[in-house]
């Protein structure tokens, strides 16, 4: 499991549906429709929430390191620099960290987008 699918899993990307069977026929019937009404995964109230329960004040809207620590993950230059290699980071950024850590924060986001994250464009 690569470090951005770590990142999915922690937003609740693609989690595990309630086993909701046996609870009785009616609300099994119903349940297989709950997760397609809701269309976007609200990843900035997620996060907010994460950072409000957090006990260091994170700037996750700008900062790679920041928005890795505030989902418990390793946000050393080494984990940085393996998610940039997952997300197709160019060559010419991976030498220059501050470069690299742009580009990753932004992609990480444009990601979470495309994975069916509601991201407000000026993240983007």
């Amino acid at each position: 499991m690569g470090i951005f699918s770590t990142i999915l899993a922690k937003l609740g990307f693609g989690g595990e549906q309630p086993a909701s069977a046996p609870v009785s026929e009616t609300a099994a019937a119903a349940a297989p429709d709950a997760p397609k009404a809701i269309s976007a995964i609200d990843v900035v109230s997620k996060l907010e929430g994460m950072a409000k329960a957090h006990a260091e004040k994170l700037n996750w809207k700008t900062s790679i390191v920041d928005l890795m620590k505030l989902l418990g993950l390793d946000s050393s230059l080494g984990a940085r620099k393996e998610l940039a290699g997952e997300l197709g980071c160019p060559a010419d950024k991976m030498g220059d960290s501050a470069q690299m850590n742009m580009w990753l924060h932004k992609a990480v986001l444009t990601k979470l987008a495309e994975n069916g994250g509601n991201i407000p464009a000026e993240l983007l």
